[in-house]
């Protein structure tokens, strides 16, 4: 039992005694994939409206119904 803690314990202490050492990687991004990804996002939000525009007619219609 004393193995497995001294075994975290070191694993714990091994993380912080070890040097972050700075990857630089490159940032860049092809235009494309943002261009299309703009227009998947304008699809899914025009969708969402009109899902959200017929649920609201749709209650109001239903609710309509049951005062009258």
């Amino acid at each position: 039992m004393k193995s497995i803690g001294v075994a975290i314990r070191d694993k714990l202490v091994s993380r912080y005694l070890t040097k972050d050492t700075e990857i630089k990687q490159s940032k860049s991004s092809d235009i494309n994939v943002l261009l299309n990804r703009i227009e998947l996002n304008k699809k899914n939000e025009s969708r969402k409206k009109l899902y959200f525009s017929a649920a609201a007619s749709t209650g109001l219609i239903l609710f309509g119904l049951m005062i009258f």
